[in-house]
């Protein structure tokens, strides 16, 4: 078989890219989903708040999901549910199985990889104790809860200040659980100002920074966790312990971008980001390989990841129309307080829009870009924190095409 686009993911990039392919005549479009149902993560968000950006309007998360499903429906655009991807060639060979669809091999002029991400679990915390039930990451125990109507727990520790678990925190609060705290590592929050405020301190959950579970206790169910303060390294305090009975731990510490389909492509990845290096136009270092989404770099907003997946499409459609992108042979570099920037190379003769996150939390800075010692823009912001992508338009006109760009917030 084959492809003209073959999408990997049916979720809020996989959705928007493809209506966008569409609309810029590319006929010949595939979805692989692995799911029952396309939507992604969005399908158990039942929480508002989706949809300020994009729509101007706020959303549940399947709400807005199905605006993007219905108009895929409504255009005949082919997605193939139940179907897992096996293996990306660099050669742009998409393999799959799935119930409906047996084996099958795709042969695409271009691969657009919008996975989504993952939760990092405990096995990546390596947090001693026993292994009892009562653990589990955000995403699933609101999948639990969500689509599948089962109560996790009544009395809860959270470890980790992520915006799925904030929203846990109230979801639980609000079912009659007892949310003993939020404990973060870090001296400041990685969720959103807004979670923090309407999940938290809406509900009286304590927030502890600067806190770490430290054993987890219980043979057959969690029975309790110990919590330590940590000092500036992260590390805990001997003699802060203290031990919290609870019968659920719920892990909300951070999420990894799915990327081993990338790698089976040949595609590099970045060691900030954990996703793909890509150039203005999101191709990889592939020739014909496009990425998107969370599975490029976590966003907060799902709003973004559309318009950052439409993006994409723009670029996937004029490379399937034209058989080739402008070569992107200059560098975007970050800079001081800049945690990662996307996208990493840029040709420097069409505008793109610059994502990035600050390593700590600023106020009263401004992001600075200088290209050949000389700055080109500076936007000032009053704060600037880890939690919150900054997207910066850079216009052609204001680049060379000579030397890198260094991104910086000072």
């Amino acid at each position: 078989m084959k492809r003209q686009a073959v999408i990997i993911g049916g979720g809020p990039a996989g959705l928007a890219a493809a209506l966008r392919l569409r609309e810029k005549g590319i006929r010949d479009i595939l979805i692989l989903e692995r799911e029952h149902f396309p939507g992604g993560i969005l399908r158990q968000c039942i929480h508002d708040g989706f949809g300020l950006t994009r729509f101007g309007e706020s959303l549940s998360g399947p709400e807005y999901a199905q605006r993007f499903i219905d108009r895929v429906r409504a255009e005949n655009i082919e997605i193939i549910t139940d179907c897992t991807v096996l293996d990306v060639s660099p050669e742009k060979v998409v393999t799959a199985v799935g119930k409906a669809c047996g084996l099958l091999r795709v042969e695409a002029q271009a691969v657009l990889l919008t996975m989504g991400c993952r939760e990092r679990t405990r096995g990546a915390l390596a947090t001693p104790g026993t292994r009892p039930a009562g653990v589990y990451t955000a995403g699933v125990a609101q999948a639990y809860m969500n689509l599948q109507n089962i109560m996790v727990g009544k009395e809860v520790v959270i470890l980790g200040s992520g915006d799925i678990g904030l929203i846990m925190a109230r979801r639980l609060t609000l079912e009659g659980a007892h949310v003993k705290g939020v404990f973060e590592v870090q001296p400041y929050p990685s969720g959103l100002p807004r979670n923090i405020e309407q999940c938290l301190n809406d509900y009286g959950i304590p927030l502890h920074l600067s806190h770490t579970v430290v054993e987890i206790r219980g043979r057959d169910r969690l029975s309790s966790v110990v919590v330590a303060a940590c000092d500036e390294r992260f590390r805990p305090i001997p003699g802060t312990e203290e031990e919290i009975l609870c019968d659920t731990l719920i892990l909300s510490v951070g999420l990894i971008p799915e990327n081993e389909l990338s790698l089976a492509a040949g595609v590099r990845l970045d060691p900030r980001t954990r996703g793909a290096f890509v150039d203005e136009f999101c191709q990889t270092e592939v020739p014909g390989v496009f990425a998107a989404g969370n599975v490029l770099h976590v966003h907060d907003l799902v709003d973004f990841v559309s318009l950052e997946a439409e993006s994409l499409a723009d670029s996937a459609a004029e490379y399937l129309l034209e058989g080739s992108l402008p070569l992107c042979g200059l560098e975007v570099v970050a800079g001081a307080n800049v945690g990662h920037v996307i996208p990493q190379r840029f040709s420097g003769a069409r505008s793109f829009t610059l994502s990035l996150r600050v390593r700590t939390p600023l106020r009263n800075v401004s992001v600075v870009l200088r290209q050949n010692g000389q700055e080109i823009l500076r936007k000032k912001m009053r704060k600037a924190l880890p939690a919150e992508m900054i997207q910066l338009p850079v216009k052609a006109e204001k680049l060379s095409a000579e030397g890198n760009l260094e991104v910086s917030v000072e």
